[in-house]
């Protein structure tokens, strides 16, 4: 996508097998600046998936999808003339019909500093317990483009987020979805503005500029720049 196109909005379909809350931050974050980009498809391998309510609480076009049939998926995606695909919470893997489809315009939001913590069943609160099994005080959020293998394409974002020592699964799973939700709207804008692309050697060009430090307990900014004493405590 060309810088041209910030007049013009960027047609987005969104993937999710949950409840959307990305899929949330995403309509909040394109209310405030629809001229960029706009949620034209939702899509959902569960039909029970609450990103589907949500799609249709404002009148978005939705589906359940067959996640084995990338033909499918190819010919729905270009039916609603979508440009971009988000992967919000979606647990499968990606047909690859869709990634070649799509080169360059395939995102994916995952719970932790990649290539820690990812791969084939590394989703949600495994990712999550693994994290605090391990013992690590860092975790984070990453956005990427996508492949066709789990959490291996290009990074585009990271922002790390603290574990503490008394942290259970569930409170880094707070922690980390607070972050998702500011990180991924920021990248999709980068990218629907054109200041973010997939070049053709498969380096990420251009950068997701990190609002400057703010306060601390939103967990939004670089851990290694943040003064201990200012955290809240466990």
């Amino acid at each position: 996508m060309s810088a041209d196109r910030v007049h013009t909005p960027a047609r987005l379909a969104v993937l999710a097998s949950g409840g959307g809350s990305n899929l949330g931050a995403l309509f909040a974050h394109f209310d405030a600046m629809p001229q960029t980009a706009q949620v034209v498809l939702v899509l959902s391998d569960k039909a029970s998936a609450g990103a589907l309510t949500r799609a249709r609480e404002r009148n978005v076009a939705d589906a359940v999808i067959d996640h084995r049939d990338g033909a499918a998926l190819v010919a729905l995606l270009q039916a609603h003339a979508v440009e971009l695909i988000v992967l919000a919470g979606y647990l499968k893997l990606l047909p690859a019909e869709v990634v070649r489809a799509y080169p360059g315009r395939v995102i994916n939001v995952h719970p932790a500093l990649l290539p820690a913590f990812g791969g084939h069943g590394m989703y949600g609160r495994h990712v999550h317990a693994a994290v605090v099994a391990s013992g690590v005080r860092v975790t984070g959020v990453t956005v990427h483009f996508v492949d066709e293998a789990y959490d291996r394409g290009a990074i585009i974002a990271q922002w790390p987020v603290p574990v503490f020592p008394t942290d259970t699964a569930d409170d880094v799973a707070a922690r980390v979805l607070r972050v998702e939700h500011r990180l991924l709207p920021l990248v999709v804008q980068r990218i629907a503005s054109g200041h973010v692309a997939l070049d053709g050697d498969g380096r990420v060009r251009g950068v997701v500029p990190v609002p400057a430090a703010g306060r601390a307990d939103e967990f939004v900014l670089p851990l290694f720049d943040v003064d201990a004493s200012t955290l809240p405590s466990a």
